[in-house]
């Protein structure tokens, strides 16, 4: 019977070590029950450390944009996000995402902080991201919001936890 990788319905599934070809076994390694290799001459162990995913408040002439993935429910909107790539700091990466999802030159304001999103096997680093131009909408997305800071509620999963922290350092 194939293992499955922890996380939600529909993820990858493993059957064979990736080093060596045996078959995978869930075995205890370092204090948990992980999927590895059997066989003591490999070292193949899946550790499932969670992706770091980097998300951006962008501001842009005093409103935060928010953004609805294609993939979303018509009325779920969220930040600016995305995964880290080999070769790239947080810093880097938050404005390539800025500039691929929407189109926008961007300037870092500050840190707001990190995240762990378990849900999604996530670390989320959060920034303030100040935003100049038109927005052009990219590929990804299917649509976009503008929403004064003073309207801005944060919700209770995900990157909300950075909106909420955005928005109590900026009130203080």
């Amino acid at each position: 019977m194939p293992l499955k990788f922890p996380g939600k319905k529909g993820d990858a599934v493993m059957k064979y070590c990736p080093l060596c070809g045996k078959g995978l076994v869930s075995r205890e390694t370092d204090g948990r029950q992980r999927i590895a290799c059997p066989s003591e001459e490999c070292s193949y162990v899946f550790w499932d450390n969670p992706a770091p995913v980097v998300a951006a408040i962008v501001e842009l002439d005093h409103s935060v944009v928010l953004v609805r993935n294609r993939l979303w429910p018509e009325k779920m909107f969220g930040l600016v996000t995305g995964f880290l790539e080999r070769g790239e700091t947080p810093e880097t990466a938050v404005i390539r995402e800025v500039r691929e999802e929407l189109g926008l030159d961007g300037t870092i304001a500050g840190f707001i902080g990190y995240y762990s999103f378990f849900e999604m096997n996530q670390l989320i680093l959060a920034f303030h991201v100040i935003a100049q131009g038109t927005p052009v909408i990219g590929e990804e997305l299917a649509e976009v919001r503008y929403v004064s800071p003073d309207r801005l509620k944060p919700w209770p999963f995900g990157t909300g936890h950075a909106v909420r922290d955005w928005l109590e350092k900026r009130t203080a």
